[in-house]
């Protein structure tokens, strides 16, 4: 092979008896890129840019639980067999499908409450949340997690022999699977973006566009990936919720953009 990507030689760093997880370090970066992102296009729109911060003070809790109590349902074999394996974050295991749902559920109430219009800042919020993936995905790259089959691409990943799963020889490199979402998900934010800025797009069609892309692109990772995951029929049951998700924010989209225009007041 004449290139591959190696692996960290450390998940994190030590700042006297206090290590930190360079896990943690990604969300926390995701999060701010997210607030930051989205206060700009919120502004730009004429909204309370410190809305946003308190949209994300509420939301972000609430996408890691929903993040964690996601992974603990669908893959409950791989907790840590300790009385504090449910809460052990710092050692990955977060279903995005679980954090996006419940941050958003969260953070709508706190919009309602506020009385601003939903479906816009969901589009304003859109293309963060996919930034904040992007850079969640620095942190399994740390954890040498979540990576897919066996390749001799020039992008292969190494990984150690204390990650590389049962059955393949040691020294055996693997798809970077984080690294296609990280640049697929920054791609279609960019993508939202231009197309929020031709005015084309009823809202919240963006958000809607965010499902649709993201879940669909799912659909293909899941095919690549081989860490552990419960299967139906042979396929990865991320696989289904992934195929689900598109199926919804597909029929959404068209549902928004045939929508008729309010009536004038």
């Amino acid at each position: 092979m004449l290139a591959s990507i190696p692996s960290p030689s450390a998940n994190g760093f030590h700042i006297g008896p206090l290590f930190i997880h360079a896990y943690g370090l990604a969300y926390v970066a995701a999060v701010t890129a997210a607030v930051v992102l989205t206060r700009h296009r919120w502004k730009a729109q004429g909204g309370d840019g410190d809305l946003v911060y308190d949209v994300a003070l509420w939301g972000f809790p609430a996408g890691v639980v929903g993040g964690r109590l996601y992974f603990l349902a669908t893959s409950w074999n791989q907790v840590p067999p300790h009385w504090w394996g449910p809460f052990a974050i710092w050692k990955g295991g977060l279903g995005i499908w679980g954090g996006i749902t419940l941050g958003t559920l969260v953070g709508l109430w706190r919009l309602r409450r506020a009385g601003v219009s939903l479906p816009l800042f969901m589009d304003a919020g859109a293309p963060g949340l996919l930034v904040a993936q992007a850079i969640g995905r620095i942190g399994n790259y740390f954890n040498q997690e979540l990576f897919g089959g066996p390749t001799t691409l020039p992008w292969a990943l190494q990984v150690d022999a204390a990650h590389t799963p049962r059955g393949y020889p040691i020294g055996t490199t693997f798809q970077p699977t984080f690294l296609y979402e990280m640049i697929f998900n920054l791609a279609l934010a960019g993508f939202l973006i231009w197309l929020g800025r031709t005015g084309r797009i009823k809202a919240p069609g963006l958000f809607a566009l965010y499902v649709t892309g993201y879940s669909g692109f799912r659909i293909w990772e899941e095919t690549l990936r081989i860490d552990p995951s419960h299967y139906i029929f042979g396929l990865r049951l991320n696989l289904y919720v992934a195929a689900i998700c598109t199926l919804i924010g597909l029929t959404w989209f068209i549902a928004i953009q045939r929508r008729p225009p309010p009536a004038p007041t």
